[in-house]
């Protein structure tokens, strides 16, 4: 280094600082280094996780390769092939995935925010290393099969139905709703890459459920399908909280600094007030519904969002699960034809992995489960000649047991209770 250009660093780092700081110097800078060092190597693993995380977890160039090859071939059809295959004006752009065989990414179709999901599956080779390839269109879209009649497609549809919501009067109704849903040219037909399409979408829990609860306020509107990918309306906050951590972080990141993070950035209460008010009537809904009760597997605050008004709305429905196939789990039966099976294998695999979830705490009704989540979501700013009567509410709730079905008065009355406390308190206001 030049002489002159040596000086000229001595003076900008050593001047500034007084002679006792100037004679600790060497121990200063090794300290320094070292922490410097540190901080470089913490970034780079964040970096790093970051980076391997999104190669892992976002692979939606995969699902649309083969969803639009299927279609291109006929093998299927949907109301969004044209816009993602041929038009363009359905695009895949932030992703959302938070699993590598569940894609999830916020795109846009022709200028409207959308959620779009589909499915990969990771099957093991001979050398018994998993790779990314796509779910094999034999297993995928195997059913109906050529030659199927409508009478016969009808009724594997209410069979399929029957087996994951029970024996429910209205099905008749559903398996309609369903046919009107799989014909996407209006011809009052159904071709069999439309029947191959709706078959499929079937066996996905959250789809299943969006065409069971597609009139309630806060489930998201289905907007349109092609093959097993569905788009769905975006929910503007995807979860309770704006700041979620990582999971490679979840280790350092103390969870007092994360909750007060959230605490801050919270909307204010009145406003989660009215947010808490929609998820209580999102559990109404799914208590007794026109096609049966449901469970919440996992009241997690990543599966509740709301909009830009603060209307609640359930930003993801893969961990609720028909209350008939959890029974008919308890019972030791098995889980066949559910709705969460994966394509071409024994069903019951994926359906245990669902139906053990909610199993964990079956003896918990919904809003048992939901007033745990809300008790921290819920307390924290509430005005003072509210919180006491707020705690003895949500203590109340947090200690039901037993399927909701088997104490249904106690249940009813402990939401109406907990819904009119807090609707009192911001009605006739800008938040109600």
């Amino acid at each position: 280094m030049p002489r002159a250009l040596r000086r000229l660093v001595h003076l900008m780092l050593f001047c500034p600082l007084s002679k006792g700081l100037q004679s600790r110097l060497p121990a200063i800078k090794v300290k320094y280094l070292l922490l410097a060092w540190l901080g470089i190597l913490i970034i780079s693993w964040i970096v790093y996780m970051q980076y391997a995380s999104y190669a892992e977890m976002c692979r939606g160039h995969v699902c649309q390769m083969v969803i639009c090859d299927h279609y291109r071939r006929g093998i299927i059809s949907g109301s969004s092939c044209k816009a993602l295959c041929d038009q363009k004006t359905l695009t895949l752009h932030r992703c959302m995935s938070t699993s590598s065989t569940h894609q999830v990414y916020v795109g846009l179709w022709k200028d409207r925010p959308v959620v779009i999901k589909c499915g990969i599956e990771d099957p093991v080779n001979i050398d018994g290393v998993p790779e990314t390839l796509p779910r094999p269109e034999m297993s995928l879209f195997d059913k109906p099969t050529r030659g199927t009649s409508m009478d016969e497609f009808k009724e594997m549809l209410h069979s399929f139905l029957k087996a994951n919501l029970g024996e429910q009067p209205s099905l008749s109704a559903l398996v309609d709703r369903v046919i009107t849903l799989a014909d996407v040219n209006q011809d009052g037909k159904v071709s069999l890459a439309e029947a191959k399409s709706i078959w499929a979408l079937l066996h996905i829990n959250e789809f299943l459920l969006m065409v069971a609860l597609q009139e309630k306020e806060h489930t998201p509107k289905l907007l349109g399908f092609c093959g097993d990918l569905y788009v769905t309306e975006r929910v503007s906050h995807s979860s309770l909280y704006r700041l979620e951590v990582p999971h490679y972080l979840e280790a350092v990141v103390p969870e007092a600094l994360s909750s007060g993070l959230n605490h801050w950035l919270a909307p204010s209460w009145p406003r989660r007030a009215r947010i808490t008010i929609g998820l209580l009537e999102f559990v109404e809904e799914v208590f007794h519904g026109s096609y049966g009760s449901f469970l919440i597997c996992d009241a997690s605050p990543h599966h509740v969002g709301y909009n830009a008004k603060y209307d609640c709305k359930m930003a993801n429905l893969r961990s609720v699960a028909s209350e008939a196939v959890v029974r008919a789990f308890l019972k030791g039966r098995r889980c066949e034809n559910n709705a969460d099976c994966t394509y071409g294998k024994d069903c019951s695999a994926t359906c245990d992995r669902l139906v053990k979830q909610c199993n964990t705490e079956v003896v918990q009704p919904n809003l048992a489960k939901v007033c745990m989540l809300l008790q921290d979501y819920l307390l924290f700013g509430a005005p003072s000649d509210l919180r006491g009567d707020l705690e003895k509410q949500l203590r109340t709730c947090v200690t039901l047991s037993g399927l909701a079905s088997q104490m249904e008065v106690h249940h009813s009355l402990v939401l109406n209770n907990l819904k009119t406390l807090l609707w009192k308190k911001i009605s006739n206001t800008q938040y109600s």
